[in-house]
């Protein structure tokens, strides 16, 4: 498999997580690390307040699919929680 492709961080923590093993409570507490969490805020930030080129738009957009991906996970993982 090629790696020398360049990933956006957070693919590469998400993609690491899940290589790593993943189970019910381990993903309820996964969170983004602090570098990812600032580069959100930062492009959020800059959205609201001027013009994001395409390419960080593209960023975002990329960054707001793997929220709303990683909350749906989330949910189901407190059902199997607490359907044990």
């Amino acid at each position: 498999m090629n790696t020398s492709i360049p990933l956006n961080p957070a693919y590469d923590e998400i993609i690491k997580f899940i290589a790593g093993g993943v189970t019910p409570q381990s993903l309820i507490e996964f969170q983004p690390s602090e570098s990812v969490k600032e580069r959100v805020a930062d492009l959020i930030f800059r959205e609201k307040n001027e013009t994001l080129s395409a390419e960080d738009k593209s960023e975002l957009d990329h960054y707001m699919v793997l929220e709303h991906l990683l909350r749906l996970a989330k949910a189901h993982a407190h059902k199997f929680i607490t359907e044990e």
